[in-house]
């Protein structure tokens, strides 16, 4: 074991694959030289070489585009796209191209390609730096899309992804870059995507999340231990394909439900999840299903960055009217 932050599990994932499968090579904007504009990827281009770790053009959609060639060649392209606000103009070769290709093959071809973002806000960034859209990429069949909320995960996620013979978008919640540092094994392991983790058992309520709002969920859960409340704490970790069961599960048991997400309420992640058990696990809710999201609005400079984030705050009054229904 070793004790990494997220930027450390990640690059131990990208090397450890490298050299397991000569077929994986990195491209993206400063990937190289630079080693990624949060060092992701740092020391992999001295390893490896230019012809594995390969700077691009600042095009996004050129990098996308590339990809997908390279993909249906053989390779294991990891591209990085280097805030997920800029990936709008690539957004028409995900959609329109790489989550079809098995389709329009028939099965014929894959595209076992990852796209990773690093995403979220909480680091007071510029415009276009902060996006948390998540959502947008759930409307496309043929995409996984994969955001890790630890070290550990982020290491045996992002192994999986790039092992999977379908194209994945991985999401790195930059918030938890070099915040948090856990134990990682250092030997190579993969993180199944498609499978929820209960980060914290409880019998009250649940509080469902990804990404940075695992840990604004924990922190909301300790606080509840005053008022002999005990949280059960879900990380969604894979938002395509969702893992239902486990959320009906830990329903089940409190019969009360919290879902955070930092992206805009209207249409996403947490509509679908709430949609999905007002369907089938009606019988077992005591209490409305309740949403501390994002807001509606274009994401905020950075003054009002902690207005529009969710926080622990929001979070123990959403708990307090459902534990009060």
């Amino acid at each position: 074991m070793a004790t990494m932050t997220m930027v450390q599990a990640l690059n131990a994932a990208l090397r450890s694959e490298m050299e397991r499968d000569k077929n994986v090579i990195l491209l993206g904007e400063d990937v190289g030289k630079d080693g990624g504009v949060f060092r992701v990827t740092e020391g992999l281009y001295d390893e490896f070489g230019s012809e594995r770790v390969i700077d691009t053009p600042l095009s996004e959609s050129g990098i996308v585009g590339s990809s997908i060639g390279l993909a249906l060649a053989g390779f294991k392209p990891v591209a990085e796209i280097q805030f997920m606000g800029f990936d709008y103009p690539a957004f028409d070769q995900l959609i329109s191209h790489v989550a079809r290709i098995r389709s329009r093959s028939r099965g014929r071809y894959s595209c076992p390609l990852v796209v990773r973002m690093p995403s979220g806000g909480g680091v007071k960034a510029l415009e276009h730096h902060s996006e948390s859209t998540e959502a947008l990429y759930l409307q496309a069949p043929g995409l996984k899309v994969v955001m890790p909320a630890t070290p550990s995960d982020a290491k045996g996620l992002l192994a999986a992804a790039i092992r999977d013979p379908d194209p994945v978008i991985f999401l790195e919640p930059k918030k938890l870059y070099r915040s948090i540092k856990e134990d990682v094994k250092e030997e190579n392991y993969l993180t199944p995507i498609g499978k929820a983790r209960i980060v914290l058992s409880g019998k009250d309520v649940s509080l469902v999340s990804w990404g940075t709002m695992v840990h604004v969920c924990l922190e909301a859960a300790e606080a509840l231990k005053a008022q002999r409340i005990e949280t059960e704490v879900i990380d969604m970790r894979t938002l395509s394909p969702l893992d239902f069961g486990t959320v009906a599960a830990s329903v089940k048991k409190t019969g009360r439900i919290v879902i955070v997400h930092e992206g805009q309420r209207s249409c996403g992640v947490g509509a679908e999840i709430a949609a999905w058990l007002a369907e089938r696990s009606m019988t077992d809710l005591a209490a409305p299903i309740v949403r501390v999201t994002g807001w509606d609005v274009i994401y905020p400079l950075a003054k009002l960055e902690n207005y529009y984030l969710p926080d622990s705050k929001r979070v123990l009054k959403a708990v307090e009217k459902v534990m009060r229904f």
